[in-house]
């Protein structure tokens, strides 16, 4: 009895040790690794996960999650893929919230903060979160979300009166009236973030601004639409707490000729910025205007110019007074000399993501392209950077070796190859992407989209071959053959999410080599080979249990368009077996 006793004990003691140590493992592989160790394990997993994110909405139902993880308190759904923000998945394709909503209001009580992204939501989710969880929600995230309106947003703003977070960045919203942002104004005390940037809320009273900021002494980030600064002195002047600010604009200089400068300085000079101020993104924010960002440019942490009317030049004169920048957004207008001045003296960066801007602009402004050049720079002279998404009009193997070389601490890397430039000096990158896998060891997140020849069969087995820790990868237009991307499948034995563009492997090797990437949960292909006698059969072979396949034939986005989009192959992991919410533009495959 008293052997039965002290085994009770001990294990009792072991327990209580693992219930307080795993609920700090915050990697969602080492929760998953540590659940399929025992059952005691699965369940302590399962009674102290506090988080969740699904990528995918439907890879499992609403009442599959409430019963495995019956306590969280964040949950983080994913609805269209990716593709959807670059108009490739039809706009009726899926991700619908309601069900989620039903489940999050019935089930989790202790639900604080939910975060949907690319989902369908609707008004009436929006009440029925409002009115059911408004007293406990802290966080609500709509990122890059459509179907709903101003109307749903006043359900929350009036009912969830201890939100500290409102983000809406991107979403499509229909703008009906500012009654949801003057009712946050006038009940709201604990708001940290509001964030309606890059959407079409347009009434937008920056009195209400005003209201919040001096209602809410936490406020700590402020992203926005475009309402001139001149009328948001008073904001900045109460918002004491504030950290980061993105949107406003400058309004037309009402004179021109020589003084304009001058002029255009005087009328924003008042403008004071709160003395926390350390991340900032002005839309329309030109050379003229620039120089309104010196006084605090030293102390500036994060930067988005991606909205800016800078040329080369002006992001030259701004980024060599910014050495504690550890994060930039721009353009391609920023050119290899803004790159160079970017190494000189921003020695703190970790991300930078360059976009492409428009190639009217790039054709003004002849400095305004990157290349080689610019990215060998960036390698020698920002050695932590560890995020970096560029579009490139030129790029060497040797380039993409000093970066293998210097970027030890790299982790994310996308780099797309622009089509506007005839000649490329040195195709195909085999060489150079095989040194950069192989020197950037810490790297989990690739994509690499170039042009015909930019990467041979032997380069893209190369891809496989060095990418051990890599769990996301996009690949377009690269490898020649079958063969490529059947040598490619040997390796990746991490990789859980593939998608494929503009390739053109058959529809048999895709199938063969899904079935060999035996970490794969996700593929999505928009491009591919299709056998002439039966590509259905082809495609199916890579079926195994709780996986899901979905075709979308190939279509025109509009009906006169001369070309066709290709067509998609979507296959992912589910528990929710295939989906019941399919429209006309989707087929669902099965064995």
């Amino acid at each position: 009895m008293e052997n039965r006793s002290s085994t009770r004990s001990l294990h009792g003691c072991y327990d209580t040790v693992w219930e307080c140590v795993i609920p700090y493992i915050s990697d969602p592989l080492d929760l998953q690794s540590i659940s399929l160790v025992c059952k005691r394990f699965y369940s302590i997993d399962c009674i102290t996960r506090r988080h969740v994110t699904m990528a995918l909405c439907y890879t499992a139902t609403p009442r599959h999650l409430s019963s495995r993880f019956p306590h969280l308190e964040s949950v983080k759904l994913k609805g269209k893929p990716r593709a959807a923000m670059f108009n490739l998945i039809p706009e009726d394709w899926g991700g619908y919230v309601t069900p989620w909503v039903e489940e999050i209001v019935s089930a989790f009580r202790m639900l604080k903060a939910v975060h949907f992204r690319r989902m369908i939501v609707k008004d009436e989710d929006l009440e029925v979160l409002g009115v059911v969880r408004g007293k406990v929600l802290e966080v609500i995230n709509l990122d890059k979300c459509s179907g709903f309106s101003t109307d749903g947003l006043l359900y929350i703003t009036r009912s969830c009166r201890n939100l500290k977070s409102l983000f809406m960045e991107e979403s499509i919203i229909e703008e009906k009236d500012d009654e949801w942002l003057h009712e946050l104004a006038l009940n709201n005390r604990v708001l940290e973030n509001l964030n309606f940037y890059m959407t079409d809320l347009k009434e937008v009273k920056y009195e209400d601004l005003e209201l919040i900021a001096r209602n809410c002494p936490s406020l700590l980030s402020m992203k926005i639409n475009d309402c001139d600064l001149l009328h948001l002195k008073g904001f900045f002047q109460a918002a004491v707490s504030l950290e980061e600010f993105a949107g406003g604009s400058f309004s037309e200089p009402e004179q021109v000729g020589e003084n304009v400068s001058n002029f255009q300085l005087e009328r924003y000079s008042p403008l004071t910025f709160p003395s926390k101020l350390c991340r900032l993104g002005f839309t329309y924010l030109g050379n003229i205007e620039m120089p309104i960002v010196f006084p605090i440019a030293s102390r500036l942490t994060r930067l988005d110019l991606l909205y800016a009317l800078l040329d080369t030049e002006g992001h030259c004169l701004l980024l060599e007074r910014c050495p504690n920048l550890e994060i930039l957004e721009t353009r391609n207008v920023v050119g290899d000399r803004g790159l160079e001045v970017l190494a000189r003296f921003c020695k703190k960066m970790k991300r930078l993501r360059i976009e492409r801007g428009a190639d009217e602009q790039e054709m003004e402004d002849v400095e305004g392209i990157v290349s080689q050049r610019g990215l060998t720079a960036l390698a020698q002279g920002c050695t932590q950077l560890e995020y970096i998404a560029v579009y490139v009009s030129d790029i060497t193997n040797a380039s993409l070796e000093c970066i293998g070389n210097h970027m030890k601490n790299l982790c994310d890397f996308r780099l797309v190859l622009l089509d506007r430039e005839e000649r490329i000096t040195d195709l195909p990158l085999d060489n150079g992407v095989r040194s950069l896998l192989r020197g950037c060891s810490r790297l989990r997140r690739f994509a690499l989209y170039l042009r015909p020849g930019g990467l041979s069969d032997v380069g893209l087995s190369y891809v496989g071959k060095y990418s051990a820790n890599i769990r996301w990868m996009l690949l377009g237009y690269v490898g020649e053959s079958d063969k490529g991307i059947l040598e490619f499948s040997k390796g990746c034995p991490s990789l859980q999410k593939l998608e494929i563009r503009g390739c053109f492997f058959s529809d048999r090797a895709l199938a063969q080599s899904a079935l060999r990437l035996s970490s794969l949960r996700y593929l999505w292909v928009q491009g591919y080979r299709a056998s002439p006698y039966n590509s259905t059969q082809e495609i199916l072979a890579m079926a195994r249990p709780f996986w899901n396949i979905e075709l979308i034939p190939a279509r025109r986005l509009i009906a006169d368009e001369p070309n066709e989009h290709p067509a998609h192959i979507l296959a992912y992991y589910s528990l929710a077996g295939p989906r019941t919410d399919f429209p006309s533009s989707v087929i669902s495959l099965h064995p």
